[in-house]
């Protein structure tokens, strides 16, 4: 079975877990870290910044260990994504995240969106029925605008939809008590997950913030797949990111158990029901 089968599989089953390197990250030595940990941790998908030098590094180590993780390439410019996958055989990219952005004072709409993503079908349409294809919903847009776009992309056969904590520089820029910023984010996105939930039938990706303590609520909300980043990212050994990864993807696969059940359950129940008929 391909890796990307078996993503779709883990993430029909919501217990998908996706760690992320990070768009920018083209630290090598990190990168390297960040890859090694999830590969050893098990976790289903590795997010990768779209530069040659960090695709080939990954894609080694993914093939050294042979591993069954998924690597997904991630950048807001559609020809690194288009490269990614017709030079470099990727098969899952995400157009996203805009944190980066957001830093620099920028913000995205919702027709830059499409037109972005757009841009970038075109580039890979002889190779689309086999790519995995992501897109971030921006955190910055009123749910109302979230929603739309997420109907816009059901449209257009994408695959997956990323949400994400918006939150604004001048909150950024304010000393906050502790994490309380970063729980907004987690709060933020894990509110949106449950309101794209409701309103398409995308599988969604929660991310920002999400770590051991936010994760069960972004499933609880709805999500086939957490994208975990920052609680990794910040850590100085492998030994500490193979604990972090190792207790998501706990969670992670209790989630997948729980809701297996849950559909057994609802499936006697029916039965139950027609033979009662």
């Amino acid at each position: 079975m391909r890796r990307i089968e078996m993503f779709k599989q883990a993430m029909n089953e919501k217990r998908a877990l996706k760690v992320i390197s990070g768009i920018n990250n083209i630290d090598l030595e990190r990168v390297e870290m960040i890859v090694s940990s999830a590969i050893e941790a098990k976790a289903t998908a590795v997010d990768i910044a779209a530069k040659q030098e960090v695709i080939e590094l990954s894609q080694r180590l993914i093939s050294e260990s042979n591993s069954d993780i998924m690597l997904m390439v991630s950048s807001i410019v559609p020809m690194e994504l288009a490269n990614a996958v017709n030079m470099m055989n990727i098969e899952a990219i995400e157009l996203g995240n805009f944190d980066a952005m957001y830093r620099e004072g920028l913000s995205m709409t919702s027709s830059q969106i499409i037109s972005l993503v757009e841009e970038t079908l075109s580039l890979i349409q002889e190779r689309r029925s086999e790519i995995l294809f992501s897109v971030t919903i921006p955190g910055m847009l009123p749910i109302s605008e979230q929603i739309s776009l997420a109907r816009k992309l059901e449209e257009m056969h994408i695959d997956l939809i990323q949400t994400e904590g918006y939150v604004s520089q001048e909150m950024m820029n304010i000393d906050l008590e502790g994490s309380r910023m970063w729980l907004n984010r987690a709060e933020l996105t894990i509110s949106n997950t449950l309101e794209l939930s409701r309103n398409v039938e995308l599988p969604i990706m929660t991310s920002s913030n999400i770590n051991t303590i936010t994760a069960p609520f972004a499933f609880a909300a709805g999500a086939s797949v957490i994208g975990c980043g920052s609680c990794i990212n910040r850590l100085e050994s492998k030994i500490s990111m193979l604990g972090v990864i190792s207790n998501l993807v706990e969670i992670a696969n209790r989630n997948g158990i729980m809701m297996s059940s849950l559909r057994e359950s609802r499936m006697m129940s029916s039965m139950e029901m027609t033979s009662l008929v």
